[in-house]
């Protein structure tokens, strides 16, 4: 590689890990080690996972006579990569007082060293791999949001994360919708930049005649469904739907609560009246389902949404729930070797969201990009979007 490349190359790698160090900024310590669920990991762990993703996948494997931080930290810090090893159980992460933060940052220091020097002359078969890190590194970086806002969340004292942290600056509702006319497209990943595996290969869809709305569903939009008695009908939900909001006493979008016959709602700049003019967030599969049903209307298939999207003026703001189970394209081929424990054995019992959010790293999402929830989970910064039902 020209040093121009590498220089640029080291460039990314330190903007990646510094905007991680960013968003923790703003913690106290024992903001890091709380685990209220386990979908939500600590953020020392979201620390600890990223900068072992480097370790065990570049370093270890690539610079001659490396010497691992930690003999232990591998076991601590995978996630769910089978091939590496045995790991920590994903439930527990939350119990673990050490390392301390501390030595997690410590931990990511030294890798950073380590990398700046491996960096500066690249192995060419560790390129594709640190390309994989650094976007690994971006999705955590939103996953640490989501994680915050309901570690955070979960306090009765409601504590803000930051006064400056908007979740919907300079969202305006869009009136009217967009038609796109029936025809075979092209859909999936086709360019010379990076993307995942499960983007591609590029391959054709038949779609019929469909109209999407040009805006997201706005919170007024959602209270209107809530106070018609949308959570008492069963009508609009599927039945395992019905069975887990009632379960689980659902019956709001997560972080809403109603307090002297108003709806406030925890953001992270802490506890506000629900703004009825921003696009309504923390809503599951089941409810953005269940919310299409009753408004008549219906949720894009994943490649609708994909050829309809260069029209979508406020695309970014949330992760739009699709109509479309996580799958894998016609002719998809597994990676070989660890890293295809990325995306492939994911593809089951979960759906497609498109766009991104408020939270995204900027630059990290792309039109073809598959991001996947199993449909009950609400703690994404997750929205709507609705189809027209139309007669075939």
């Amino acid at each position: 590689m020209s040093i121009v490349e590498t220089e640029s190359l080291t460039k990314k790698f330190q903007d990646t890990r510094n905007e991680t160090l960013r968003r923790v900024a703003p913690l106290e310590t024992e903001d890091f080690i709380a685990q209220p669920i386990t979908d939500v990991s600590p953020p020392k762990w979201h620390l600890g996972h990223t900068t072992w993703f480097f370790e065990e996948f570049i370093l270890s494997r690539f610079k001659p006579d490396y010497k691992r931080f930690h003999p232990d930290f591998a076991f601590l810090f995978n996630s769910y990569y089978e091939g590496i090893g045995k790991r920590t159980l994903r439930p527990d992460r939350g119990n673990l007082t050490r390392p301390t933060v501390k030595e997690v940052m410590a931990f990511r220091e030294y890798v950073d060293e380590q990398m700046a020097t491996f960096l500066s002359d690249p192995h060419p078969d560790s390129i594709p791999i640190l390309e994989i890190g650094l976007n690994h590194e971006q999705q955590h970086q939103e996953l640490l949001m989501t994680d915050l806002k309901y570690i955070l969340g979960q306090n009765p004292l409601h504590p803000t994360y930051s006064n400056d942290f908007q979740e919907s600056p300079g969202w305006q509702p869009k009136v009217g919708s967009v038609d796109i006319h029936k025809g075979i497209y092209d859909v999936g990943y086709a360019g010379d930049g990076f993307h995942f595996d499960n983007e591609v290969p590029r391959h054709k869809v038949y779609l019929h005649d469909f109209t999407i709305r040009k805006s997201l569903v706005s919170n007024s939009e959602y209270l209107e469904f809530i106070e018609s008695g949308g959570y008492e009908d069963p009508v609009y939900w599927h039945s395992d739907a019905w069975a887990f909001i009632n379960e689980n006493q659902i019956s709001a979008p997560l972080y809403w609560h109603k307090r002297n016959g108003e709806w406030h709602r925890y953001a992270l700049r802490g506890r506000e009246r629900v703004d009825p003019n921003e696009p309504v967030t923390h809503v599951s599969y089941y409810e953005a389902y269940a919310f299409a049903q009753w408004s008549g209307m219906r949720l894009p298939t994943e490649f609708e949404w994909e050829i309809a999207q260069e029209h979508f003026e406020d695309k970014g703001y949330r992760w739009e729930h699709t109509e479309s189970a996580y799958l894998p394209y016609p002719g998809y081929q597994r990676p070989e070797g660890t890293i295809g424990e990325y995306n492939g054995k994911f593809m089951v019992n979960q759906m497609v969201l498109r766009g991104g959010s408020i939270v995204t790293p900027k630059g990290h999402s792309r039109p073809t990009y598959r991001n996947f929830f199993h449909p009950h989970l609400q703690w994404q910064f997750s929205g709507i979007r609705l189809c027209k039902k139309q007669k075939l």
